[in-house]
């Protein structure tokens, strides 16, 4: 679910080197994606030589795409979204201008219900033989028709060891007067409505208005001890020892900690959101063969694990794990202790209750912090 994730040290400069060089091939024609994200891409029928993208940002290894490039002939034209309510919007439309999209789990589901997606052939993809049999047919896409798990993590506290002394087991921490101004609540309504659910021992999808006026009332509370609600900015902030406890995703803390050994990963016992984000096929793509060529490429194991530790988030390719250094394979943000995940949902589509999470979130940041 978002990610923006940032990369490695060790990664930055051939990150910038493709990125060079992607810049400057656009340069000779026509302009890629990212470079007006305020409009699509304009695909045209018979564009068979291209591949019209739209991902998160920073959600894949620029190195990747210009190798893509290089063994297919296929230029890769890349646009970025920032959350899946941009993705759809953008989409609903009919808006049939790109070939291959990002979604996750939950926007799969309501994409599915509206005829937005195409089924996959699966015949075109034999890498698919490489994605752990746990992420196929999965509730959101049960019989495995309409996406390719792409990546996957969990929602928890980013808290550093200098600032936190006591155990970090709980969601109930980010309530704790002695931490005011101290922590950072994540800029999202689900994800900050789903930390406030499980709290009180609600589901993340509740539909229920009294346990969402509770969970409402909940973060109204809590407000006077958040710093911000941030996005990606979180992670310079607290890489920088600027709080003691964040609200993040678990690849945006796999890359924290290897930036400031002091900090370190949890899930509560009470339980989170865990999400998978797959590749899909938008109705109506012009270049879908195209589309399908790019997912088995992602599912080649050497692929997906240098894809992976670029990113810092969890591959769904079980053939890549056993590519991965076994450092990254330790954290705990990348992958979960066992049982930690018991507790963990994923987000369902919530139907037009979304509506009732709208109004509730509008009023949390209305409220005065006191």
């Amino acid at each position: 679910m978002k990610k923006n994730a940032r990369k490695p040290k060790l990664k930055i400069t051939l990150a910038l080197c493709a990125l060079f060089l992607l810049s400057a091939c656009s340069s000779l024609g026509e302009p890629r994606g990212e470079e007006n994200p305020s409009a699509a891409p304009s695909a045209a029928k018979g564009d068979s030589d291209k591949l019209y993208i739209y991902n998160w940002g920073d959600y894949i290894d620029p190195a990747l795409r210009a190798r893509f490039e290089d063994e297919t002939g296929i230029r890769v034209v890349y646009e970025e979204f920032d959350t899946n309510e941009t993705l759809y919007a953008k989409l609903k439309p009919g808006n049939t201008s790109y070939d291959l999209i990002f979604p996750s789990d939950y926007m799969i589901e309501k994409m599915k219900k509206e005829d937005m997606l195409e089924k996959i052939d699966a015949g075109a993809i034999p890498n698919l033989k490489n994605i752990s049999p746990r992420f196929k047919n999965m509730d959101f896409d049960p019989d495995g028709e309409y996406g390719v798990v792409y990546l996957w993590g969990t929602v928890g506290i980013l808290y550093n060891k200098d600032m936190v002394s006591e155990p970090v087991d709980s969601w109930n921490i980010l309530w704790d007067d002695k931490y005011a101004g101290n922590i950072y609540m994540y800029d999202s309504q689900r994800d900050s409505f789903a930390v406030a659910l499980r709290k009180l021992g609600y589901s993340i999808n509740s539909t229920n208005l009294d346990e969402l006026t509770a969970a409402k009332e909940a973060l109204i509370a809590q407000k006077p001890l958040v710093q911000a609600y941030l996005g990606d900015p979180v992670k310079d902030k607290m890489i920088g020892g600027e709080g003691a406890l964040a609200v993040v995703f678990s690849g945006d803390a796999v890359f924290c900690m290897q930036e400031n050994p002091a900090l370190s990963y949890a899930i509560p016992k009470e339980g989170s959101n865990i999400w998978f984000d797959a590749m899909c096929i938008p109705k109506g793509a012009k270049n879908k063969e195209n589309a399908e060529k790019f997912i088995n490429f992602m599912c080649d194991p050497e692929v997906a694990a240098q894809n992976s530790e670029y990113i810092g988030f969890t591959t769904a390719n079980e053939a890549a794990l056993q590519l991965l250094p076994q450092e990254l394979k330790d954290n705990p943000a990348y992958t979960a202790e066992s049982g930690a995940l018991d507790k963990c949902e994923v987000f369902s589509d919530l139907g037009p209750f979304i509506a009732e999470y709208d109004k509730a979130w509008t009023e949390v940041l209305a409220s005065k912090r006191n």
